[in-house]
């Protein structure tokens, strides 16, 4: 059927009464995917370069890594607050390069721009590794950071820089940090030698902000970026084992993602196992119809499971649906959830549904992505966008001096383009107010994925 006669029939659908309403309209993912890329330029810290975009950002934390006598410049700050947490950096870096590997032939002249967010990212990961032995796992004390409302260009808190080591191992971090270089196999080794939980060597520097909680803690980054490793060099000495947690994937837990990572290696041959069926058992973990699910969906169709910062289950878990209905359909392959078959088609419009409710699709009518649509959040709990920008307002603004701009009630100053909410309530409710950082703080590790699935959509709407 023609694009043409497929407007059509849902425009009549529509008029009848039998989807959805649209309250925003016809979903534009090339600007959207513009969008969601553009925003990691809003992320930057360090020396800003000639071609930055997103204007109202200045050079920050220009003295980073002096502590140790390293250049620690750039990177990104993960999340609303000014400190760089490595250990989401790296992952936000691996989720970018996987969606360029996977989705980069649909992203037209975005490509460019994703590109270089990679590179900003990449090119900081090799700093953190430029001393022999070691691996910096964050650079700012979160604790005297959290303390304040600044902005990144005026900050003066203690930007401390926590480093593992062989006596103080962060196998997690290192290994995560392998798997955004994927060919570093220093680091890979580094990780793997000096084994230990990063929370114990310099937890007083990342928890409880980004600890790696998961059941087995480090080895699932260890698999992980084993995994990556394998993906460019196919090899590794020793045998990948599948992870057994179903719909767990995140900066913290790598769970899901090994398996659908290394299913493609298994689908041509003779026995599928272990990948493939934990692949499918995660599938069924998933579908809203499956007997299997271990997630919730809203009323209006919001992938939930439990825990803050809820939109970033969203956006994983469906680059992982995605990325396996491509596998699966140049396969010829499906999902067998006991009483029901998924198709690669089925998978495709879970996720289509999970993009489209963000964008808009939803109850509120409201875009969760700032800066898409005339209805966004314009309040998100950011410290950048939420202070007035050096060209606005150039004087310093001290710590506790921006908290009015925290409380007020009014808009942000500068909008975040292509920032995604944290996340709303299982009701669909959103109260658009940055002093409620788990529904309003957006994240690097939350649009990273969301780079790859919109790039699909806008080929294949």
């Amino acid at each position: 059927m023609g694009s043409g006669k497929c407007m059509t029939l849902l425009t009549l659908l529509a008029v009848l009464g039998t989807v959805m309403v649209d309250k925003v309209g016809s979903q534009n993912y090339g600007d959207a995917l513009s969008k969601c890329i553009l925003f990691f330029e809003g992320q930057r810290s360090g020396k800003l370069p000639s071609n930055q975009r997103m204007i109202w950002r200045k050079d920050s934390a220009l003295r980073d890594g002096s502590d140790l006598g390293m250049d620690l410049l750039g990177g990104y700050y993960d999340a609303g607050d000014n400190v760089k947490f490595i250990f989401p950096m790296a992952f936000s870096t691996t989720m970018l390069a996987w969606s360029v590997i996977e989705f980069g032939q649909f992203m037209g002249p975005d490509l460019q721009h994703a590109l270089d967010s990679i590179r900003w990212g990449a090119d900081y990961l090799l700093k953190s590794t430029d001393l022999p032995g070691k691996v910096t796992a964050a650079v700012g004390n979160p604790i005297a950071d959290h303390n304040c409302w600044e902005r990144p260009e005026d900050m003066d808190t203690p930007r401390t820089s926590y480093v593992v080591n062989q006596t103080h191992p962060g196998s997690e971090v290192s290994a995560e940090t392998a798997a955004a270089l994927a060919a570093s196999s220093l680091v890979f080794e580094f990780a793997d030698k000096f084994r230990g939980n990063y929370r114990d060597s310099v937890g007083q520097g990342v928890c409880p902000f980004y600890c790696d909680w998961g059941s087995y803690s480090y080895m699932d980054e260890l698999i992980w970026g084993a995994a990556w490793l394998f993906k460019v060099i196919r090899l590794v000495n020793g045998d990948l084992q599948a992870a057994k947690t179903l719909a767990e994937f995140g900066w913290d837990t790598k769970d899901a993602g090994i398996n659908v990572l290394l299913s493609w290696l298994v689908m041509n041959s003779t026995s599928a196992e272990p990948y493939v069926p934990q692949v499918d058992r995660f599938v069924c973990s998933v579908l809203p119809e499956s007997p299997y699910k271990s997630v919730t969906y809203s009323p209006g169709g919001l992938l939930f499971k439990s825990g803050g910062n809820n939109m970033q289950h969203a956006t994983v878990l469906s680059f992982l649906l995605l990325v396996y209905a491509q596998y699966l359909k140049k396969h010829d392959g499906s999902v067998n959830c006991g009483t029901f078959v998924a198709a690669p088609s089925r998978l495709k419009q879970i996720v289509k549904g999970q993009v489209d409710y963000i964008l808009g699709k939803n109850p509120l009518g409201m875009s969760y992505m700032v800066g898409f649509s005339q209805n966004f959040s314009k309040r998100i709990h950011h410290r950048a966008s939420s202070l007035p920008s050096i060209g606005a307002h150039s004087r310093h603004i001290k710590c506790k001096d921006g908290s009015p701009y925290y409380e007020t009630l009014k808009p942000n100053p500068n909008f975040l383009t292509g920032a995604i909410i944290g996340g709303l309530d299982m009701k669909d409710q959103f109260l658009d107010n940055r002093t409620n950082a788990g529904e309003s703080e957006p994240t690097t590790y939350i649009n990273a994925p969301l780079v790859g699935f919109i790039a699909y959509f806008k080929a294949f709407p």
